[in-house]
């Protein structure tokens, strides 16, 4: 009687959230303060288990693909897809898919953490697998120094109780001293050596060597890897031999995450796995909401790109043209973004220097003008209202491709005016 309760006044509560426009924090925030163990019970129904997919950048990106891989192969997958990655938002998206019995339709959950979240969720619900995928200096307000967020890692992956997959190529994660104590299999993915320098580190982005990777082949033997990359297409080994794939997601750093989904996707399904279902799948793989999404508006594509961090957001810079298109940046400051925006400064923003950067809003838009003229770029209209702005962004480059550089409470809001201007798919 009292799951029936809680799920019914839960499932109350996420409507009336939605009619009002409201996030999807409220009705999860509802169900832990009432039935703190309404998640551990509801994910105990699965027979394949629970995965958490954790890390400081490409989580929500990567959580989508491996879904969409695992639906492929013939499961039933529940996840968090709005990307609420604290444990109040696996709670409000369960709320969205049980019955009014609390029974879940699913076979596994897939579910993306935010890190210090993780740990929580992991120290009550132990997870079957898990899914590091790098660490950055993201939040230091949160989180302190780096080490701090790889120690929380640890503890997720100390956790899983039948697979870990790593990604070899973080200094941080992928060596021994992070994995000796680990007594759940492990598999791997990176990149070959000659890309490394397409995807660095936290270590290489801020001058410093890291832990040497040179005994990632005897720690992690069974391994995916990314062989090489032109545009939209891929060369991925794994199991002795190498595949390409077309994808239809954007930006280096999602095929960088693409590798990773395999190697999770492989571990999941061990012998029963088909092989080329799982390519055909990762191929048909659209961007996750905000990462890379785009909308048309007056049959011109605008692209929304989350960044959050010096990584993150050099990535999206170097994985686009700005010549082909309007740029707007647009930064907040709120808890969900990060109260630090210093990290800005060690973003090199010297490719947009030619072209300028159309409109820059934000809580923080004069920070982020200023950012800009020290760096010899013209922003055009700077603005820290972000309704105004967007409405002078689409005036001022109709007929154009644009492309929308934001943190996440800002691509939160963008996506609310967007829908205002065009179709915009509506997350649960």
């Amino acid at each position: 009687m009292r799951s029936f309760l809680v799920t019914l006044l839960g499932k109350g509560i996420k409507r009336a959230a939605q009619l009002r426009g409201g996030g999807s924090a409220l009705p999860g925030l509802f169900v832990e303060r009432i039935d703190p163990q309404f998640i551990a019970r509801t994910l105990a129904q699965l027979p394949r288990g629970i995965v958490i997919i954790s890390g400081t950048n490409g989580k929500t990106t990567t959580t989508k693909m491996v879904v969409e891989l695992l639906e492929g192969q013939g499961l039933t997958v529940f996840t968090n897809r709005t990307g609420s990655n604290f444990s109040r938002g696996v709670a409000a998206a369960l709320l969205g898919e049980v019955d009014v019995r609390g029974r879940l339709p699913a076979d596994i959950a897939v579910l993306e953490l935010d890190e210090a979240h993780a740990v929580h969720f992991v120290n009550a619900i132990q997870p079957n697998f898990c899914l590091l995928l790098n660490v950055m200096r993201d939040q230091l307000d949160r989180f302190g120094e780096i080490d701090t967020t790889a120690k929380l890692l640890h503890t997720i992956a100390k956790r899983a109780t039948e697979g870990i997959v790593i990604n070899r190529d973080d200094p941080r994660i992928g060596n021994s001293a992070f994995v000796n104590d680990l007594e759940t299999p492990i598999k791997s993915y990176g990149v070959s050596p000659q890309l490394l320098k397409l995807f660095p580190s936290d270590d290489a982005l801020h001058g410093e060597h890291g832990a040497p990777i040179d005994d990632t082949p005897r720690l992690f033997a069974d391994d995916v890897s990314l062989e090489s990359i032109s545009d939209d297409k891929a060369i991925i080994s794994y199991d002795g031999a190498q595949h390409e794939v077309t994808l239809k997601l954007k930006g280096m750093y999602n095929i960088q995450n693409a590798v990773g989904a395999i190697a999770l996707t492989r571990l999941i399904m061990g012998d029963v796995l088909d092989k080329q279902k799982m390519l055909q799948s990762l191929q048909n793989v659209t961007p996750a909401f905000g990462r890379g999404e785009s909308i048309i508006i007056d049959d011109d594509e605008c692209e929304l790109v989350l960044v959050k961090n010096p990584s993150g957001f050099r990535l999206s810079l170097a994985s686009f043209d700005p010549s082909k298109c309007q740029t707007m940046i647009a930064i907040n400051d709120n808890y969900a973004d990060g109260r630090d925006m210093s990290w800005l400064w060690d973003v090199d923003f010297d490719s947009l220097r030619e072209f300028g950067v159309a409109e820059v809003s934000g809580i923080r838009a004069y920070d982020m003008a200023l950012r800009l003229q020290y760096e010899d770029v013209e922003p055009s209209h700077v603005t820290t209202d972000l309704g105004v702005a967007l409405n002078h962004f689409l005036q001022n480059s109709k007929g154009k491709p644009k492309r929308i550089y934001c943190t996440y409470t800002a691509m939160l809001a963008l996506r609310r005016e967007l829908s205002k201007h065009a179709k915009v798919e509506v997350v649960r």
